[in-house]
């Protein structure tokens, strides 16, 4: 059965700028749950399990073909939204199969994010712009090798505290600037933490910021809970 939390939570998996419409495929996680993260050409966000139904080999070494995403093994394309098998090279007139689909995910960008809730249609409402306030700045993608509850007992022993628009959102201040944390649940004992401050790029305080940043990650890793005995 599905955790309350892989059904709620929307996971800030990657930056919206760096995945283009029409052009490239990043991969990314989030709960253990391996992604083809693409846009169509025009732009929407897709979030795909990263395995072609046809032979699983991972859709992030093919390539986007405007509105579809085309399997590296043997060309099998299909289509943005639905993930649904459109076209088959090495058989032109044979219909592909009905059933035949890419597993897909609900995506959004917000707040300079690209969001996937693994629910599908039963998805909460996503977040919102608001969650990073207006005019701030990317710092950095902290990668941290803990699991994400010793990320949050961290990121309160600083004083920072959890949104209520977004469970993965944490407001407070490092390195003497204004940051929101944007937590990514990726896999058992990984996680992302996105960086968005006020402090100026270029600027002392966000140099300050990296560095009380790598101070953070020391900590949470130092301190990270035991894993559970099976």
């Amino acid at each position: 059965m599905m955790s309350a939390d892989r059904v709620s939570a929307w996971h800030p998996v990657a930056r919206s700028a760096d995945v283009r419409p029409g052009a490239n495929i990043v991969a990314g996680f989030a709960q253990a749950q391996e992604l083809a993260l693409w846009r169509s050409a025009d732009g929407a966000p897709q979030a795909w399990e990263n395995r072609c139904p046809h032979r699983s080999v991972r859709f992030t070494l093919g390539q986007v073909v405007e509105n579809r995403l085309s399997c590296a093994y043997h060309g099998w394309q299909y289509a943005a939204g639905s993930g649904q098998c459109m076209s088959i090279p090495a058989h032109p007139d044979m219909p592909p199969p009905r059933n035949l689909c890419a597993q897909v995910f609900s995506a959004v960008d917000a707040a300079g994010m690209l969001w996937v809730n693994l629910a599908g249609e039963t998805a909460h409402a996503p977040p919102q712009d608001g969650i990073v306030p207006g005019g701030w700045s990317f710092c950095r993608t902290l990668t941290v090798r803990a699991d994400a509850a010793s990320v949050r007992t961290a990121l309160a022993r600083r004083g920072f505290s959890a949104s209520a628009a977004a469970t993965a959102a944490w407001h407070g201040l490092l390195g003497e600037s204004g940051a929101v944390a944007l937590l990514l649940d990726a896999q058992p004992q990984l996680a992302f933490v996105h960086l968005w401050t006020d402090a100026a790029p270029g600027t002392a305080a966000m140099k300050t910021l990296h560095i009380a940043a790598r101070d953070l990650r020391t900590d949470i890793e130092e301190r990270r809970q035991p894993q559970k005995a099976a």
